[in-house]
């Protein structure tokens, strides 16, 4: 018989003895002990893989403004040989979410899936990507094989019968009788086994099922992070101007009431934003004469980034420039015009700075007691003195915010902000998003020509808009390699301002390519990037340096007022206004020149030939231009077809929005720019049914 267990009647850590006697001193055998608990599986029921676009691992958002396309993909696959699918869902700032967008694999073979979804209405959105069995796709493989064969033909059909039973109790209203007919069809005896396939196959029924497919498996990634933000943060033409360059003959001198003479102009060559340097008062400590002399004389007006006097800081009107009240003026006068004000935020100071008798402790003080000056060696600016964030970067991020939200009250919603990568990256990040956080329809340009790594991690924390190399790179490799680094991963982070020249930069390009590089460079820029700009005086193409070897400007803007003639010099014809002009107009009726990610560099077998395209919805903008400033070129250009939307044979019209021509272009092209006359081509591609064609004559 088997031992009967009396533990029930025996205290815990005893054994049942005969009466009277110890139990044996026999060692008891242990329980072995409990393992411990293995990792959580996080790979979920089908893998869900590498999320992108991603920023910081999914810490920070991806950005995108109101109606910009972009593409989501992850890696997705499941074990066996059954058929997988995926699709992305949007969900809004409220967590509600969108219609789902079906994936697609983008190369067979690769389990990589992607989709392109649009972004709605500013505001903190998520994106989730979510992975699925799909068992009809399974079946219509396997009944493709089977049925010619006729291997199970009965039971194959049956199943997939009852497969679309099942995926027809979500087909909603009179589609889902499409699929139970389908589903009759499949177990109707009476006829042939390949009519039965067919009539579940039809074109109709696919639509259907693909619209409300029958999923199972369901997994989903996590949620990823994704600000939206409006338009200006990504498209816009910027011009940078002095106000104070804006004076008369009598008062040479400009104010705000003078310099709205300007504005019409610039609104009439279609800028979107008008940027003006600091317009503060300015120090009289070490201020700096003409062309960055030591030595200033009575009449010199100092530099604007040089912040501070006895008048007021950052908060205040240079006294020259008018009151509060005339840059009110100013700001609507540009509303009325379709223009914002971007303003200029220099956090630096002057020796005159009210800060540096207030706040002392915000600067850096040298062993003898003095503060010490900016540098940038060799660059020197005595006449200013950077800030020293660590004693107080809570006191100096609510100053900041309380300047620049002086601003915003004065209708700026957009600040270009100088050097940014000067200060911490927390001390922005702080500022940015108290500013965002109750208005997120300010926007910040980062101007940081700096290590890739800092102007990354600048826009990684919220600067909206970036500066970037386009400054120096001139040759067809340069911009090519450089535009496929902005267009690709970063600009799910980093949204590229390219401006061919600035008040600190004249490129050796510009000075000895005179006149037709700045048109090559104003094409450039106005069509690689769906944000750009001009300094002021690029229309007149001037070009004179300090001296050679030097990228600052002989008697520079930034030491000295710069009246300029525009009226003499558009008589004269010496201005490229009307060229900027007409890009800018391209650009606003060009869908895909205001957006950055679907650029493509196509061939053409000259170095000094470069060629693109942009793709926006319907539109599709091809631009060819010649690099070289001094020298006609002639190529032949090799278009890849499929990225403009067309068949490797076709030919097409193409219209020249520079010139109003119309040509016929297929895969191979011939090209002739001639520098001063034609710098490029920037086409718009066309259907042949198009009404608007004319004549097509060959380039």
């Amino acid at each position: 018989m088997p031992a009967m267990n009396h533990s029930s009647a025996t205290p815990p850590g005893r054994r049942a003895t005969a009466a009277g006697k110890k139990p044996a001193d026999r060692k008891r055998p242990k329980s072995p002990a409990p393992k411990p608990p293995g990792p959580a599986p996080v790979t979920g029921r089908i893998p869900v893989l590498d999320v992108r676009p991603v920023v910081q691992h999914g810490r920070r958002p991806a950005k995108a403004v109101t109606g910009e396309s972009f593409e989501v993909s992850a890696t997705v696959f499941r074990e066996g040989h059954d058929a997988v699918a995926a699709n992305v869902v949007l969900r809004d700032p409220a967590g509600r979410p969108g219609p789902w967008t079906p994936m697609r694999e983008l190369a067979p073979g690769t389990d990589r899936w992607g989709a392109t979804v649009t972004a709605g209405a500013p505001g903190r959105w998520t994106y989730t990507v979510e992975a699925w069995a799909d068992p009809l796709t399974t079946w219509h493989r396997h009944a493709r094989i089977k049925i010619p064969a006729g291997i199970d033909t009965e039971l194959v059909l049956e199943e997939g019968a009852r497969l679309y039973e099942r995926a027809a109790a979500g087909v909603p209203g009179a589609q889902r009788r499409r699929v139970l007919e389908a589903a009759r069809a499949l177990r109707d005896e009476e006829r042939p086994a390949a009519w039965r396939l067919a009539e579940a196959l039809r074109p109709k029924v696919r639509e259907v099922l693909a619209r409300y497919p029958l999923r199972e498996l369901v997994t989903a990634s996590d949620p990823m992070p994704l600000l939206v933000e409006r338009e200006r943060a990504l498209y816009g033409s910027w011009y940078e101007f002095f106000p104070r360059s804006e004076g008369t003959a009598e008062h040479p001198h400009g104010t705000f009431r003078t310099a709205e003479r300007r504005l019409k102009p610039i609104a009439d060559m279609g800028f979107d934003v008008v940027y003006l340097p600091p317009i503060h008062p300015i120090g009289s400590t070490f201020r700096k004469g003409r062309n960055n002399s030591l030595t200033a004389t009575p009449d010199d007006v100092g530099v604007p980034w040089a912040i501070g006097s006895p008048e007021g800081g950052h908060d205040t009107v240079h006294p020259h420039l008018g009151t509060i009240e005339d840059f009110d003026h100013f700001v609507g006068r540009a509303r009325a015009l379709g223009l914002e004000i971007a303003l200029d935020f220099a956090l630096q100071c002057s020796p005159d700075h009210p800060w540096v008798h207030k706040h002392p402790e915000w600067f850096h003080h040298r062993p003898d007691g003095t503060i010490a000056h900016a540098e940038n060696p060799p660059k020197k600016y005595q006449d200013i003195y950077p800030i020293a964030f660590d004693t107080d970067m809570d006191g100096l991020v609510t100053e900041t915010v309380r300047v620049l939200r002086h601003w915003m009250d004065h209708g700026v919603r957009i600040f270009r902000v100088d050097n940014p990568h000067t200060k911490p990256v927390v001390f922005w990040e702080r500022v940015i998003a108290e500013i965002n956080g109750r208005d997120p329809d300010v926007i910040f340009l980062a101007e940081a020509f700096t290590r890739p790594a800092m102007m990354h991690t600048l826009a990684q924390i919220g600067f909206q808009q970036s500066y970037t190399y386009f400054t120096w790179r001139t040759t067809k490799d340069e911009l090519t390699e450089y535009l496929t680094e902005l267009t690709g991963e970063a600009a799910a982070y980093m949204r590229p301002n390219l401006f061919p020249n600035t008040p600190d930069i004249l490129h050796a390009y510009l000075q000895h390519g005179g006149r037709p590089a700045f048109e090559v460079r104003a094409v450039l820029a106005a069509t690689l990037s769906p944000s750009w700009g001009i300094y002021s005086g690029y229309e007149l193409c001037e070009n004179t340096p300090l001296r050679e070897g030097s990228e600052e400007y002989l008697d520079s803007e930034k030491y000295q007022l710069t009246p300029r003639d525009w009226d003499t010099a558009a008589r004269e014809g010496r201005t490229i206004a009307p060229l900027i002009t007409k890009l800018n107009h391209i650009r606003r009726r060009s869908p895909a020149l205001r957006q950055l990610r679907d650029l493509h560099f196509h061939h053409a077998d000259q170095d000094a030939v470069i060629a693109y395209s942009k793709r926006g919805g319907s539109n599709t903008v091809l631009v060819v231009a010649n690099l070289d400033p001094h020298h006609t070129q002639e190529a032949t250009v090799s278009l890849d077809m499929p990225q403009l939307g067309l068949d490797w044979h076709e030919s097409v019209p193409v219209r020249d929005e520079l010139t109003g021509e119309t040509y016929h272009w297929g895969r191979a092209n011939y090209v002739r720019l001639e520098p001063g006359h034609r710098p490029a081509h920037v086409f718009t591609v066309l259907r042949p049914s198009n009404p608007q064609i004319g004549g097509s004559p060959t380039t």
